[in-house]
């Protein structure tokens, strides 16, 4: 059990069946009454945010979640494989549960699942990777003013936003977290 006194960024808690983490917090003493703890929090599941006062004394469950490195296999389509390099068991997700990281997976790139009671319901990928641009408007010689930028597409499938001197063919770095380019790859 954790108290409400406890809470930090980060700390994960279960309410009313629902596991949550502290994005923010403020402990606050007015003048008159009682302390209090000011909190904004997120579902992990559903990605709501709410803030809420609660009393220090206000005791939560625990919720434990569980990080894991897998592999990503292949998509049929349907599902997205995930193979576990320790026990080499295979892992199917949906489309909702790995959109966001699969901008920026090829296969046989490693993502981190996060897990709550067994159940997947986070994939993250690496936060920097470095992809091919297969797609991007051909730069205009002289047209070099300070911090031009065009679309790229690169060989996952992302558009992001690259220099205008980045041709077609080049590996470049990429941040996952913002979608930012980050340099050519070395």
């Amino acid at each position: 059990m954790i108290t409400a006194g406890d809470f930090r960024k980060g700390i994960t808690f279960e309410m009313n069946g629902q596991p949550y983490v502290v994005l923010d917090f403020q402990h606050v003493k007015p003048g008159k009454g009682n302390a209090f703890v000011r909190t904004k929090y997120k579902n992990i599941y559903t990605g709501a945010i709410r803030e809420d006062a609660f009393n220090p004394d206000d005791k939560f469950p625990k919720a434990h979640i569980e990080t894991k490195k897998m592999q990503y296999l292949y998509n049929d389509g349907e599902l997205y494989y995930f193979m576990d390099p320790e026990t080499y068991d295979q892992l199917p997700l949906n489309q909702e549960q790995v959109e966001d990281a699969m901008k920026f997976l090829k296969e046989n790139d490693e993502a981190t699942i996060k897990f709550y009671n067994n159940e997947p319901f986070l994939v993250e990928a690496p936060n920097f990777v470095d992809l091919e641009v297969v797609e991007t408007e051909p730069g205009v010689k002289g047209d070099t003013a300070t911090n031009v930028t065009k679309a790229a597409t690169v060989e996952t499938g992302a558009v992001i936003q690259v220099p205008i001197f980045i041709n077609e063919g080049e590996i470049v770095q990429i941040d996952t977290r913002t979608g930012e380019y980050l340099g050519r790859s070395k």
